[in-house]
């Protein structure tokens, strides 16, 4: 908990520059500070529970098995992701925003006609007040193990024509549809072994070498945390492509998914042309590799056109 509170007190500077000033410098945010800051404060609370029950889990593997920590420690962080997965949606987010049915049938039925025609297991839609924070477009299908739930903001209601709203829906719809809850803690759950591994072995060179001079007695030996922690930044730095691209490439076929199922085009483009309000349009091909985790508002322009213009019918009318 202390290393939480101090890493929160140590990056409130940047935090309030970041998401506070210069989201207000766009445009895009809408609280006054003392709204912000409560809802930062809460949100440290919760992380201040959540280090009261992941470090403990962490140092007792540590100490129970000093060799073998990378493996059963990876387990321990698999498990709190997946923890986190399932609370998130349920308990947490709520907490920030009100959730109420989506009641408007323009909207509701033609996004649960496409959930039904692909087994989605919903019968209602849920909106929640995203603008009282931010003027971003947003929206998921959430759940697993046979349960969903979607949700849309109200800027998406309020900013989106119907064809934009059916084609983010059905973007989300992909998500659920294509099981990428499931694939991306698998694929993550191999990279945080992996990771585990090779820290590991760079915290016992260090600790042979300078282990003596720290005091430092060993991986269940807090004083060594520190360093831990140090390590873990650098190698979270060095994965930041690995992670981002795995993620784009989920993001990319739910992408395919929405506009098969919406078949709006249009709609896609103009959804991406909103997000190129907080998302660089057209970056260069190592800039979008490395930082986007999610396709360019170029490439998906590209693909709308692309696919409206492969599903021309015959005679030249509009699809």
């Amino acid at each position: 908990m202390i290393y939480t509170l101090a890493i929160a007190v140590l990056s409130f500077p940047l935090l309030v520059y970041q998401n506070y000033y210069r989201e207000h410098q766009y445009g895009m945010a809408t609280q006054d500070f003392g709204a912000w800051f409560a809802e930062q404060r809460t949100g440290l609370f919760i992380q201040l529970i959540l280090s009261a029950l992941f470090f403990p889990a962490l140092y007792a593997v540590f100490r129970r098995a000093p060799r073998t920590w990378w493996v059963w420690g990876s387990g321990v962080l698999i498990a709190f992701l997946l923890l986190g997965t399932v609370v998130q949606p349920v308990f947490i987010e709520p907490i920030f925003n009100k959730y109420k049915p989506l009641d408007d049938p323009a909207v509701r039925d033609p996004i649960l006609a496409m959930a039904r025609a692909n087994q989605i297991p919903v019968d209602h839609g849920n909106q929640f007040d995203a603008s009282k924070q931010t003027t971003r477009v947003s929206a998921n299908v959430s759940g697993a193990f046979g349960v969903a739930n979607i949700n849309l903001n109200d800027n998406l209601l309020k900013r989106c024509s119907l064809a934009e709203i059916r084609q983010v829906m059905a973007h989300e719809m992909g998500h659920y549809v294509l099981n990428h809850v499931y694939k991306l803690l698998l694929e993550f759950s191999v990279l945080i072994v992996v990771s585990a591994f090779f820290v590991k072995m760079v915290f016992d060179a260090l600790l042979r070498r300078f282990g003596a001079r720290w005091r430092v007695g060993g991986i269940g030996d807090p004083a060594g945390f520190p360093v831990l922690a140090l390590i873990l930044a650098v190698f979270g730095l060095l994965g930041t492509p690995v992670f981002n691209s795995i993620i784009r490439e989920t993001e990319g076929e739910a992408d395919s998914f929405g506009i098969d199922t919406s078949r709006e085009p249009d709609g896609f483009a103009q959804s991406a042309i909103k997000l190129g309000q907080y998302r660089k349009m057209d970056p260069g091909a190592v800039e979008e590799f490395v930082f986007f985790d999610h396709p360019s508002g170029r490439a998906r322009i590209r693909k709308a056109m692309d696919w409206k213009a492969a599903h021309l019918p015959a005679g030249g009318g509009q699809p």
